[in-house]
């Protein structure tokens, strides 16, 4: 019995991406110890045009990240939306297919809260205002999305599926394109946030404390990462 061909393209697709992924965060941890031996320099001109030079740097490696996975989004939203290169336990931190806007805000607090100027704090508490607006509308859009899941046409034809024949299906697969459309809409909405929010902050801050931001990113992600695999290795 022959392979069904939507799943043999689902399944290289994932494969293709876990390819990228895995030398994604090869690449990722490279960046990290360059983060740390360019901020164990001494202050000196020559650091602050290397910080400069690195960050600009680890923004194309994200870019690159974002790129990937809009190509695979629009090959098979559903994919990307499971995230199946993951572990269950890094799986339990995404909002619509990635991190939520806002933890990059928290994060900035934690790691240089202390070191901002007024200035950069008044910035920084309006981004959290406009950022927690965004995730309610995007939050809303979801919602939305699910709630045509279990509306007719596409459950009426699910149900259906079974004693679908010939042109009868056509239903059915606009439903799920109707389907595919949305979700693609409120992934490109909530990146465009993600991506946006990161290079506000970093607009915000001074290159040490972007230094340490984007250390403090790589260390969270990284650790994720091992414990999400040492936990599927012992589970």
């Amino acid at each position: 019995m022959g392979s069904h061909p939507i799943l043999s393209g689902r399944d290289c697709l994932r494969e293709r991406f876990q390819i990228f992924f895995d030398g994604w965060l090869q690449r990722q941890q490279s960046f990290l110890d360059q983060l740390l031996l360019v901020s164990a320099c001494p202050d000196s001109h020559e650091k602050v045009e290397r910080q400069r030079t690195l960050v600009d740097q680890v923004l194309s490696h994200y870019q690159e990240y974002y790129e990937e996975k809009a190509r695979t989004a629009w090959e098979d939203v559903f994919t990307v939306f499971s995230a199946p290169w993951l572990s269950p336990f890094e799986r339990t931190f995404l909002w619509i297919g990635g991190f939520k806007p806002l933890f990059v805000l928290r994060l900035v607090s934690n790691v240089v809260g202390g070191d901002l100027t007024s200035d950069q704090s008044r910035v920084i508490e309006r981004l959290k205002q406009e950022t927690s607006q965004a995730e309610r509308e995007l939050n809303e859009m979801i919602a939305k999305v699910q709630e045509s899941v279990a509306a007719p046409p596409l459950l009426a034809s699910a149900r259906r599926l079974g004693r679908l024949m010939d042109g009868r299906i056509s239903n059915l697969e606009e439903a799920i394109e109707t389907l595919k459309n949305a979700m693609l809409r409120v992934l490109e909405s909530a990146d465009e946030l993600r991506w946006s929010m990161v290079r506000k902050v970093i607009e915000v801050l001074s290159p040490d404390q972007t230094v340490k931001f984007l250390v403090a990113a790589a260390e969270f992600q990284l650790r994720m990462r091992r414990w999400g695999l040492q936990g599927t290795k012992t589970g």
